[in-house]
């Protein structure tokens, strides 16, 4: 239905149907598949507290950068989930992009103003299945679908927040190119991870007046140091990586 890239995840998208997908059902599911060997997740401002517990926070390069929560410092490499698709570790943070699919609010028409709920045709998760939630009763979107929704405009809204954040962002000037180095033990060179953008730290604390006032009063200051905070799980990632045998590359890949 779009011709502009899909989303990360998303192999198509269609929107869901009393009339076309009357019968259908939701299985649950316990493995992400789609996740095995993704590095970066997009997240929302609303998930900087929880995320920065688990995972490095940095933000894409390019004019429209967003943040991401790394989950590898190389392309094709995931520390946080096994081969088999399920999480290595049950105490972990899954990012609300990740849990949204396969569904998402999308525009069926450019000019259209509403969005409608969609979902990825391929999931293995959505479907005519004699088992599982159905979607729809008598013609009405079930409890469950209705949660979908209600998840899907959540998301919606926090990624507004979060688009408004990065626009206030770019106008402090305090992204820069971001840069980690990594010296592990015995080794002769240190691992330079590059990127990827960064808080600058340095002008974030000369900052003064009005604009530290309006950061202050509009709830930014927690953010930016949530991510500065989170930039140490950048040596956690990379010894994870060493422990499974994914041997770090010395530079990330461009994330936009």
């Amino acid at each position: 239905m779009a011709s502009a890239p899909l989303p990360l995840f998303y192999n198509g998208l269609e929107p869901l149907s009393s009339e076309t997908h009357g019968d259908w059902r939701v299985r649950p599911q316990d493995t992400a598949p789609f996740l095995i060997g993704q590095h970066a997740v997009p997240i929302t401002v609303d998930e900087f507290a929880l995320v920065q517990r688990f995972m490095p926070i940095v933000f894409s390069v390019g004019d429209d950068a967003i943040p991401l929560a790394l989950m590898g410092l190389n392309e094709g490499v995931n520390v946080f989930m096994g081969d088999d698709g399920k999480l290595i570790d049950n105490n972990f943070y899954v990012p609300a992009y990740v849990r949204r699919y396969p569904y998402m609010l999308a525009r069926l028409r450019p000019d259209a103003d509403e969005l409608s709920l969609c979902f990825d045709p391929t999931s293995e998760t959505i479907g005519a299945f004699p088992d599982g939630e159905p979607l729809f009763d008598n013609g009405q979107p079930s409890d469950i679908t209705k949660n979908i929704l209600g998840f899907a405009e959540s998301f919606e809204q926090a990624g507004a927040r979060t688009q408004n954040f990065m626009n206030e962002l770019r106008e402090s000037g305090l992204l820069m190119d971001g840069e980690v180095s990594i010296q592990p033990d015995g080794a002769e060179q240190p691992f330079v991870f590059r990127g990827f953008q960064m808080i600058n730290e340095e002008k974030l604390v000369d900052l003064r007046g009005d604009q530290l006032r309006k950061m202050t009063k509009s709830g930014m200051l927690p953010l930016l140091y949530a991510h500065l905070f989170s930039l140490t799980l950048m040596r956690d990632i990379f010894a994870r990586q060493v422990q499974q045998g994914k041997s770090p590359q010395p530079q990330l890949p461009t994330l936009n």
